[in-house]
């Protein structure tokens, strides 16, 4: 039931993308998704090579199956993307205009290209540019949001306008809502805040436990932390926006990058790991509308199962229940032959 266009163009079992998540998105979550038949994405987000490399090697080293790696364009280092394309089978961009000759660099070393899009005018120019998938980005997103519309009116265009496998992403959660967009006919779902409290996440545990106690009208789109990465929205919870701009203090707190302290300036966009000391609840808590669906922390094969295999039995369910209402055929009577000679 869950074989799309997605699962088949990349080889991976299920039609479900991980977002790379800075911060969030560790090897031993990257390789968990991967082993459980997803597709997970790996961030590099202006990481050095050495650290890029080193990360790469772990998922290798823990998992055979498909994973990809993400590129946020304005901190894009194009040695790198030459460097770890070979390794992956995806490439995915985010956050800048569509550019053909980094597609070119994603396919000469053997990769897809997969571009995330905030319109329909941005998912053209993304197949025109050469990509293999798109990923069509809904307001309701979780981090980053590129687009500012909802995810179905987005959806339903980018399909009627490209030839590629589209990916959905922007507040999906629950199996439902996964089989709502497989049925309006996406190749794939793209999720990412129900994996920041996947065991595996890099999380700090005050965020996943923020993000437990949280519902959907408890996200804020807003462009409040926007110290090293301006005029870019994003989605948060709408609580440590209004601590960090209580916070007396230029500098919120200091998390571990490579072995070394750095300090995360007050709404600067880096999120609290478990290295991380200092106000995590001031800091950026990105979330999805989907925030309501996480409750507890869990492996992340199992909420790849239970997602995946909730989505299969809602669309078997539907597929049956149309079959039953459906007129049953009626042999059609023909008049006796002649004997007539």
């Amino acid at each position: 039931m869950l074989t799309t266009r997605l699962t088949e163009l990349v080889g991976c079992r299920l039609p479900l993308q991980v977002a790379g998540m800075p911060g969030v998105s560790t090897p031993a979550l990257v390789a968990a998704v991967a082993n459980a038949g997803g597709l997970a994405m790996l961030p590099t987000a202006g990481s050095p090579l050495a650290l890029v490399e080193s990360a790469l090697d772990e998922v290798l080293r823990s998992t055979p199956q498909p994973f990809g790696v993400n590129f946020l364009i304005p901190f894009l280092d194009r040695e790198v993307l030459e460097l770890v394309s070979p390794r992956v089978r995806m490439v995915e961009f985010f956050y800048g205009d569509p550019d053909a000759s980094l597609v070119e660099i994603v396919h000469r070393a053997g990769a897809l290209a997969c571009w995330q899009v905030g319109s329909t005018s941005e998912a053209r120019l993304a197949v025109d540019c050469g990509c293999d998938v798109v990923i069509a980005q809904g307001v309701q997103a979780g981090g980053h949001v590129r687009g500012t519309v909802t995810l179905l009116a987005l959806l339903a265009e980018v399909l009627d306008a490209v030839h590629v496998p589209v990916i959905a992403a922007g507040g999906i959660g629950t199996a439902r809502a996964m089989a709502a967009v497989l049925a309006a006919g996406a190749s794939g779902v793209r999720i990412g805040t129900r994996f920041v409290a996947a065991a595996e996440s890099g999380a700090h545990p005050s965020y996943v436990a923020a993000l437990i106690r949280s519902q959907a009208e408890d996200t804020v789109l807003t462009d409040a932390f926007s110290v090293m990465w301006p005029d870019a929205p994003h989605r948060v919870l709408r609580s440590c926006v209004e601590r960090a701009q209580a916070l007396d203090a230029d500098v919120a707190g200091e998390t571990m990058i490579g072995g070394v302290a750095y300090p995360i300036p007050r709404l600067a966009v880096p999120v609290p790991t478990r290295e991380t000391t200092g106000h995590v609840d001031a800091m950026a808590l990105y979330a999805g509308e989907s925030v309501s669906a996480v409750e507890r922390v869990e492996p992340a094969a199992d909420i790849v199962r239970e997602l995946c295999d909730g989505a299969a039995a809602l669309l078997e369910r539907a597929a049956a229940e149309v079959t039953a209402q459906q007129p049953a055929e009626t042999e059609l009577e023909l008049p006796p032959a002649s004997t007539k000679g």
